[in-house]
Parts: C-alpha cells; sequence; structure tokens
C-alpha cells in the first residue's frame, strides 16, 4: 500500500519517516518529496509497505500524530492521474 504523510516539518529525512513507520511493518520505501528548484521539503512524503494489514495499522496510529512539532496527516495515497498538465504554450 502506498501511504500518504502529509504537514511534514521541513527538517525530517527519509531515515526519520521510515523509522516512524517500521515498528507497524516492513516498509518497502520512505520518501519525503523535495522542490526541484530549492532542493527544500515540500512537507510531505511517500511511504509504500507490502502488508496492507500492517499499513492500515499505521494510518490508524499515525493520522494526526505528532512528528517534529506538526500534527501528521497519515491516509493512503490517491493513485496518480495523467492529468496532462505542465504548462507551456499549447499549438495553434
Amino acid at each position: 500500500m502506498n501511504i500518504y504523510v502529509g504537514n511534514l516539518s521541513w527538517n525530517t529525512t527519509d531515515d526519520e519517516l521510515h523509522e516512524l513507520f517500521a515498528p507497524y511493518g516492513a516498509v518497502d520505501s520512505a520518501k519525503v518529496i523535495m522542490d526541484r528548484e530549492t532542493g527544500r521539503s515540500r512537507g510531505f512524503g511517500f511511504v509504500e509497505m507490502s502488508d496492507n494489514s500492517a499499513a492500515q495499522s499505521a494510518i490508524d496510529s499515525l493520522n494526526d500524530s505528532q512528528l517534529g512539532g506538526r500534527s501528521l496527516r497519515v491516509n493512503e495515497a490517491k493513485p496518480r492521474t495523467n492529468s496532462g498538465g505542465g504548462g507551456g504554450r499549447g499549438r495553434y
């Protein structure tokens, strides 16, 4: 299951995110999303866990919990949709 973790402190690292979820089961990956231009955290990340029941337990336990002085928003990530965005000029 892919888990969205929002309202992260700007200082949260991938390792801290991994450690936060590890007590609930095996963490396949943990990634804090960084801004390409500034290199700073965008304040959210994603955690992947292959055991859905462990992932649900982590979501239930960690949603609204505190990390780095901030109240986390934790839920199942919505699948990405290809919105076709990206800006630029259209062709005429």
